[in-house]
């Protein structure tokens, strides 16, 4: 008799078979390699259908939709839990409107500080087919990097090593995948693991969902992309969006060939809410402590 953890994190007695002890042994590996599995698919399905963009939206609301049921699914089998309490419908609407709200707003503040400071070098239309497939993408692949990021590899450090600890390894590791991209360098992929990966699995701690840091990651990235129309993460091509913005100036304000994720505006103006959830985190009881062996 063993027990998992149920939708209030209180254990329920189960009874497992040989093949799903020994499944359960090993969730950690089976967990990330099964869903950066998945993330690769649904990138190369979003690649596919970008030309035609009144596929490309629906298509990514789909690879979304279905990316939630495969995690709820894999982690029941793989984990052997009752309930999924991160991905929990009950305040879903109300996480990612928040989410996106905030995502919409720091890139925006991103983009004025870059203005202001004469960062702009043009600013021109681009394309509403492109703005409505980029959305579809943008939501796809949000969902899948906080189901592996922060459902899996957060949590499970979390378990281990404490809030704290967890914080650190996850946001550095979450950089250190963006050195793959094209035009990467070491500042850039650190400078992303402080704003977004820092930022993001602190939206998790401070409500105990994905649906928050989905709709922040979803929007920030949108907001890049879809409307600016701004290289993302150091891309070759800039992305086709609403509009076409372009950026020069030293790499400090406009973060150079990686784009503006790789700036010192944008580690300044992420720093502000991550401080914010984390100080809210702490006062609510949210920050677990390392545990005891």
């Amino acid at each position: 008799m063993e027990r998992t953890n149920g939708p209030d994190g209180a254990g329920l007695p189960v009874e497992l078979s040989d093949g799903r002890r020994r499944l359960r042994a090993f969730r950690v590996p089976v967990l990330l390699v099964v869903l950066f599995a998945a993330m690769l698919v649904v990138v190369g399905i979003d690649t596919l259908v970008a030309p035609v963009p009144l596929l490309a939206l629906p298509v990514g609301i789909g690879l979304a939709v279905a990316g939630v049921a495969f995690y709820r699914w894999l982690s029941r089998t793989v984990e052997v839990r009752d309930g999924v309490p991160e991905v929990a419908g009950e305040h879903r609407w109300s996480g990612l409107g928040r989410g996106a709200l905030l995502g919409f707003t720091l890139f925006c503040a991103v983009m004025t500080v870059i203005l202001v400071f004469g960062g702009w070098d043009d600013l021109s239309w681009g394309s509403i087919g492109g703005f409505l497939g980029t959305a579809g993408m943008m939501f796809s692949v949000a969902i899948m990097e906080e189901l592996l990021f922060r459902g899996v590899l957060f949590r499970v450090l979390e378990e281990r090593t404490g809030t704290v600890i967890s914080l650190v390894l996850s946001s550095l590791l979450f950089g250190a995948t963006h050195l793959v991209n094209v035009n990467a360098t070491a500042w850039g992929a650190l400078s992303i693991g402080l704003t977004g990966g820092l930022m993001l699995a602190s939206a998790y701690v401070v409500t105990r969902s994905l649906w928050f840091p989905i709709g922040l990651h979803f929007a920030w990235n949108f907001t890049h992309a879809g409307l600016f129309g701004i290289i993302v993460s150091g891309s070759d091509e800039a992305p086709h969006g609403l509009l076409k913005a372009t950026l020069s100036g030293p790499s400090a304000l406009t973060g150079g060939t990686f784009g503006p994720e790789a700036s010192l505006v944008a580690l300044l103006v992420c720093a502000v809410p991550t401080v914010l959830l984390l100080r809210r985190a702490a006062r609510t009881g949210r920050i677990l402590p390392r545990p005891r062996r």
